[in-house]
């Protein structure tokens, strides 16, 4: 996340998102898929890394081999296999929904994962173990522990997609698109923008 300073003189709190270009590799049709959709392809990639399958793929494109691969539905304008989108797609004022990954926290207790108040904020008699997550379930009636019962686990790897986000600006020449907030996902990592 950075900050930015609108056209009132407002500070606002954003995020940057390169956001192309994205090469058209296949145009998907209710006739011949089932659908229609198209699939993109971003960031590029080494050939030695991509598959021959893969190489045969982005060749039809007349492009060289990308990342990422992702099919969206629902395009206003008619592309053509071996199209390129950029920001340009977007517009200022307008708004989006952005998303991606969360950032994945391992193996975490109850107070991090599910904000369990503890000793401090007394929620259960723990005297002597400040951080435990208390009493777990019943006793002889069913003699096990209950499904959805907020215990220590894994946290984060979750999809996550902010809504309404608003773009405030695009700086088309470099692809890169500020919209108003913050996303899920560490730097660098992949998110899918939707008008």
């Amino acid at each position: 996340m950075t900050s930015f300073f609108g056209a009132n003189g407002k500070y606002v709190p954003c995020t940057v998102i390169e956001a192309g270009p994205c090469v058209v590799t296949q145009v998907k049709t209710k006739e011949k898929d089932g659908y229609d959709a198209l699939q993109l392809a971003f960031d590029e990639k080494k050939e030695k890394h991509t598959s021959s399958a893969m190489k045969g793929h982005f060749k039809k494109a007349n492009t060289t081999p990308k990342r990422k691969i992702a099919e969206f539905k629902g395009f206003a304008e008619q592309k053509n296999q071996g199209d390129v989108i950029t920001a340009e797609l977007f517009a200022e004022g307008e708004f989006v929904d952005v998303s991606g990954t969360s950032k994945g926290k391992g193996f975490q207790g109850v107070m991090k994962r599910h904000n369990f108040g503890g000793v401090g904020g007394s929620t259960h008699g723990q005297h002597d173990r400040l951080r435990a997550p208390g009493s777990l379930g019943n006793s002889s009636t069913a003699a096990r522990v209950m499904p959805g019962m907020r215990m220590a686990g894994r946290t984060g790897g979750d999809k996550i997609k902010s809504q309404n986000l608003e773009i405030l600006k695009i700086m088309a020449d470099k692809n890169l698109i500020i919209v108003k907030g913050s996303i899920a996902g560490a730097k660098g990592s992949y998110v899918f923008i939707e008008k």
